[in-house]
């Protein structure tokens, strides 16, 4: 071989090269996909559970067919389970007044009665909001924000979607209308005006703001509730005090943008005329999963006042209430002292047994209409207000999910645990005389209750 020949047969470094650099490209990629990092692209916000990659420590392997078959099939004895959570019910940490009902979710067969009647429920009370919304509703519903016109007049008419916000941001966990969509569709049908504006709010009826809350809430913790409003009423850190009409004034300065000319400032009013533009929110299943993992009081408001409306009750705090107890009472669970004064938990007023959450878990666990409500509680030891509890309690981290309740000297947890050869148990721990106790330790000795149920062998 000639010398000129031996070079034509050495590889330059730009032919190594540029496979290394596709190589690595490629290694790159896979690992951004595995970590979700590309889930913005490829899926428009966070991917569903069906393109997520399990992380090692999750992955499972096929089980055996006996053992499979034989899953949540075995009996739960409740003698010892109540004696199991007996030792860590004594604990001083949950004060002088503490409930604990747990039911077999599978039969509603009551396993534990350490009742001690109807108690503060705190967030608790969502539960009962979202089982009565979705009752009413069904998970497939959605709710329709729309502009009515009228000659040169323009109604933005509120619908009651508690997630519409001002524009579509990437990203969000639950699909969310906004009011720049509703705009430029409004602008193709108006042209460039001039029109007026007006905002329509007659869906909900009585009081913004429920008497039994305590003064102060509203514009710190809480926006007055409404059918209209964007990004749940918040406005920075804190609530806007007229959410309808500040959604009014930012759809003026939308449509402004588009070419509109809006004259003058938004007014309440009743809507008459044509519709000419809707945007509908996320399905109702959606907004239930979304609600309870993030435990949002404004959302809950909203739902309690579309549960009453559904169901033929004024769009107010007094019609939700009325129809979740006549929701629950319908599906068999006992409602001995049920106060509801709001959809949230915030009223202090409110009055809830732990036998009638343990058994309105029980119903959810039993009816498909009521699934999301399952889906949305937050995992022990995973996520939402549970991310960072149970990650040191054996057996319970992964296998409780609850919606947690909180408020001074407050605290409570209500939901499912799922005892070995996954024995479904839905419980109800409370405890509303904790003032003197530091609150995280009062926390700390509700998780051991529910760790001891997760713990129990129960005649397995």
């Amino acid at each position: 071989m000639t010398a000129r020949g031996a070079r034509r047969g050495r590889r330059t470094p730009a032919a190594w090269v540029l496979p290394l650099l596709v190589l690595v490209t490629l290694a790159s990629i896979a690992a951004l996909y595995v970590r979700g990092d590309l889930n913005p692209i490829l899926c428009d916000g966070p991917c569903g559970p069906q393109y997520v990659t399990p992380p090692e420590g999750l992955a499972t392997q096929s089980p055996d067919p006996d053992e499979a078959a034989a899953v949540g099939s075995g009996p739960i004895d409740g003698r010892e389970l109540a004696a199991a959570v007996a030792g860590p019910l004594r604990s001083e940490a949950l004060g002088g007044r503490t409930s604990l009902v747990a039911v077999d979710a599978r039969d509603g067969k009551v396993l534990v009665d350490e009742g001690d009647g109807a108690q503060i429920p705190a967030s608790t009370t969502k539960l009962l909001t979202a089982v009565a919304v979705l009752d009413a509703w069904g998970p497939d519903a959605r709710f329709t924000t729309s502009v009515v016109r009228d000659g040169g007049r323009l109604v933005l008419v509120g619908g009651g979607d508690p997630y519409l916000t001002d524009a579509k941001s990437k990203g969000s966990s639950v699909e969310r209308a906004d009011l720049a969509t509703l705009a430029g569709a409004t602008a193709k049908k108006v042209g460039r005006g001039p029109v007026t504006l007006g905002y329509d709010v007659s869906l909900f009826e009585g009081p913004e703001v429920s008497p039994a809350w305590e003064d102060g809430y509203v514009g710190s913790v809480v926006a007055p509730v409404s059918p209209l409003w964007i990004d749940r009423g918040r406005v920075g850190a804190g609530r806007s005090t007229d959410p309808a009409a500040d959604a009014a004034r930012r759809f003026a300065e939308l449509l402004r943008a588009r070419g509109v000319e809006v004259t003058g400032e938004p007014t309440e009013t009743r809507a008459s005329g044509a519709t000419i533009a809707t945007v509908r929110s996320a399905p109702l299943s959606r907004i239930v999963e979304q609600f309870l993992a993030d435990s949002d009081n404004e959302v809950a408001e909203v739902l309690l006042r579309q549960a009453a409306i559904k169901a033929g009750q004024p769009g107010s705090f007094a019609g939700g209430a009325k129809v979740v107890s006549q929701v629950l009472s319908e599906a068999g669970v006992d409602t001995a002292g049920l106060v509801i004064n709001d959809g949230s938990g915030l009223s202090r007023k409110n009055r809830i047994s732990a036998r009638t959450l343990a058994e309105t878990m029980a119903e959810v666990s039993s009816r498909p209409r009521l699934g999301s409500i399952l889906s949305g509680l937050p995992v022990g030891g995973f996520s939402g207000t549970l991310e960072d509890r149970y990650v040191r309690s054996g057996q319970a981290r992964g296998l409780v999910r609850a919606k947690t309740g909180t408020l001074t000297g407050v605290h409570a947890l209500s939901g499912v645990v799922t005892l070995s050869g996954g024995r479904p148990v839905a419980f109800a721990l409370m405890s509303d005389d904790t003032k003197d106790v530091n609150p995280f330790v009062t926390q700390a000795a509700l998780d051991r209750v529910v760790a001891a149920m997760a713990d129990c062998a129960c005649g397995a």
